[in-house]
This record gives structure tokens, C-alpha cells and sequence, in this order.
């Protein structure tokens, strides 16, 4: 029986590139798979042979051999033998094949990386730093040192883990994979190394400062810039200051996670500060005016209208915390407390209550009040 055109078994175009191609050996390797059809009895040939054809026109000198003289490029020893056995011959490269779909299938999943096992290097991990800082801090920005326990390269080694800092080398057992394969009928079983645990190198002399590790235990002084705006929760990027990489990998990075404390005076809201300042009964009902300090550390002078009730807000513009990288600044919110006097002395009392006599018509929303409980309760009455 004559074989089949190899593109038409991958259903690739002829034109089709070396993408186009491992696309379509992907989509036909997944649905011939046997362990996906059985109650096909002829998928498990089908899926060789698309392993056999995918063999031949990934290597483009095989290609470009096939392109040219079809399937007798390979005939009489012209390829190293054909036949349904793949065009190395025997199992081995259809196993291999078959460990190429397995990984394309279940790789991602297991976390596995093709190609060369992990990176010699590892990168360094991130650090979390909390800082607190008060508003006045967040209002003007700030420079602020700080102490950051992290791992730095070992300058004994260089950071290469080797004493003397020789570099490593290539692992004997996986050839620098950080990977084994083992043969087990048609699947191919892949590990990490157990000589080198998946690095791909070893070390014969490990640094004694650091115990191969390529990196040690350190305590840092940093300077951080923090800029005036910031909230809780905004978070400072530096980058290459955080934990050291292994054997020479590179940095990880610092993340500085911002807490501005409460304050005593002003609640803030986003670029906006409130601020409730308390004012005599004098004062709310005749008018006046009252000094009210602002973030800056500066005063100003408001006033308040005569007949202010509590909860009576003034704005005050541009009085407020900046915005975040730009954007202007915010308001202040004054919110008036009209203050009831306490520990009155008997001279106090005998005038006020002389003033309750003559303030019977000063009092609208307390007239409105009681009008509207007189109604309400003559209609639960009828």
C-alpha cells in the first residue's frame, strides 16, 4: 500500500511553516491518541504515522529532501530507513514523539518547563516591606531609611556557589537537562535529576561562607523615596532590592506596601480632609469667625455664618492632601460641632433660662418638630 503524502497526514499545506506545521501535528498527535480512541482499532497506526511524517518535516534539511524527492528520499538507506517505524527507524523516536504530545498535553499542568530542564540560575525571590508613615508624611513625601533582612550574593564566591568562585559545572547524570527520562513501554517517564535537583549543574567544592547556596543572610539599609499623596495601600516598586538570586541568578524585587497612621485632628477621604471643629452656642447662633489649623502646619480663618446648626460644613479649597503622582490637590471640609456649655454657675442658668422665656420664636425646627408630633399623635387618637 502506497504511503500517504506526509502533508496530507498532518493536513498542513505544503507552503505551510514551521509553526503552521507543529500546530497541525499537535492537533492531529491529541486526536489520534490512542488513550482517546478506543474504540478505534486503526488510531494507534494513525497516530505514528503522523509521528513519522511530523519527524521528517520538522528538520528542515528532511523537509527540503521530501519537498524535493517525495517519500524515495528515504528509501534504500537514502534516510536511515522507512517504513512505518519512523524515518530513524525502531521505537525509540515514536516513544520520543509520544513524550513530546505528553508534554504538550499534561506539561503546563505539572509545572514542567521542555527544552532544557530548569534555568542554572534561579531568580531571587520578592520581598514585602510594610511602612507606616503619618499624614504629614503623606502630605509632603518624605525620605526614609529602612532596615531590610535579605539575601545578597555571597562575596566569597561571587555568588557562583563554588569556592574560589570557579563556576559550576555541567551536571554528569542529566548533560545539563535538569532532567532524566525513563522508558516505560510507550510512555516516557520524565524526573528531575537526582544529582544536580534539576539545575543541570553541580558544584565539586561548595562555598563554604555559603554553602553552595551562591548567596547569604544580610541585613540592609535602604533609602526610600516616598512621594507626597500616598494612601494606605499604594505600593513603591524597587527594583533588583529584593532577595539575591541563586548561583548568580538575578535579583528579585522590594515592594513597599504603604500605612498612613490616623490622625488626631483631620479624617481623611481620598485627596480630601474633614475636620470638625466645635464652636460655642454664642458663636453658632450670633455668627463670628474661628481659627482652624490645616495639613501644612498653617492656620486659617473661617467664618461662621450666624444661626449655624451642628453638621454645618465650610469648604476650604485646595486646602487638602495632594493627588498621587499629579492631578492637583484636595479640599478641606470644615464640619461645625455647636458645643452645649457645661458646669454652669447660677448667674449662667438664671440667664439662660430667662432667654428660653423670650426665644419661643428662634426655634423653627424645633416649632416644625413638635407641630408635626402633635399631628401625628391626634391621628393615632382618631
Amino acid at each position: 500500500m502506497a504511503k500517504r503524502d506526509y502533508y496530507d497526514v498532518l493536513g498542513a499545506s505544503r507552503g505551510a511553516s514551521a509553526d503552521e506545521l507543529k500546530k497541525s501535528y499537535r492537533r492531529k498527535a491529541k486526536e489520534l491518541h490512542p488513550d482517546r480512541n478506543s474504540d478505534n482499532p486503526k488510531a494507534e497506526e494513525q497516530f505514528k504515522e503522523v509521528n513519522e511524517a511530523y519527524e521528517i518535516l520538522k528538520d528542515a534539511d528532511k523537509k527540503a529532501a521530501y519537498d524535493r524527492y517525495g517519500h524515495a528520499a528515504f528509501e534504500n538507506g537514502m534516510g536511515g530507513g522507512g517504513g512505518r517505524r519512523g524515518p530513524q527507524g525502531g521505537q525509540g523516536d515514536f516513544a520520543s514523539a509520544f513524550s513530546d504530545v505528553f508534554d504538550d498535553l499534561f506539561g503546563d499542568f505539572m509545572g514542567g518547563q521542555r527544552g532544557g530542564g530548569r534555568s542554572r540560575a534561579q531568580r531571587g525571590s520578592d520581598l514585602r516591606y510594610n511602612l507606616r508613615v503619618t499624614l504629614e508624611e503623606a502630605f509632603a513625601g518624605i525620605q526614609k531609611t529602612i532596615n531590610v533582612p535579605t539575601s545578597i550574593a555571597c562575596d566569597s564566591c561571587h555568588g557562583t556557589g563554588a569556592d574560589g568562585g570557579a563556576e559550576p559545572v555541567t551536571c554528569p547524570t542529566c548533560s545539563g537537562m535538569g532532567k532524566v527520562r525513563a522508558q516505560q513501554g510507550f510512555f516516557t517517564v520524565e524526573r528531575t535529576c537526582p544529582t544536580c535537583n534539576g539545575m543541570g549543574q553541580t558544584i565539586k567544592n561548595p562555598c563554604k561562607k555559603c554553602a553552595g547556596a551562591g548567596r547569604v543572610e544580610q541585613e540592609r539599609a535602604l533609602s526610600v523615596n516616598i512621594p507626597a499623596g500616598v494612601e494606605t495601600g499604594t505600593r513603591i516598586r524597587l527594583a533588583g532590592e529584593g532577595e539575591a538570586g541563586l548561583r548568580g541568578g538575578p535579583t528579585g524585587d522590594l515592594y513597599i506596601f504603604i500605612e498612613v497612621r490616623e490622625h488626631a485632628i483631620f479624617q481623611r477621604e481620598g485627596a480630601h480632609l474633614f475636620c470638625r471643629v466645635p464652636v460655642t452656642m454664642a458663636t453658632a447662633a450670633l455668627g463670628g469667625e474661628v481659627e482652624v489649623p490645616t495639613i501644612d502646619g498653617g492656620k486659617s480663618r473661617v467664618k461662621v455664618p450666624s444661626g449655624s446648626q451642628t453638621g454645618k460644613q465650610m469648604r476650604l479649597r485646595s486646602k487638602g492632601m495632594p493627588a498621587l503622582r499629579g492631578g492637583g490637590v484636595g479640599d478641606m471640609l470644615i464640619e461645625l460641632a455647636v458645643e452645649t456649655p457645661v458646669n454652669l454657675t447660677g448667674k449662667q442658668k438664671e440667664l439662660l433660662r430667662e432667654f428660653e422665656k423670650l426665644s419661643e420664636d428662634n426655634n423653627p425646627e424645633g416649632r416644625t418638630f413638635f407641630s408635626q408630633v402633635k399631628t401625628f399623635w391626634e391621628g393615632m387618637k382618631g
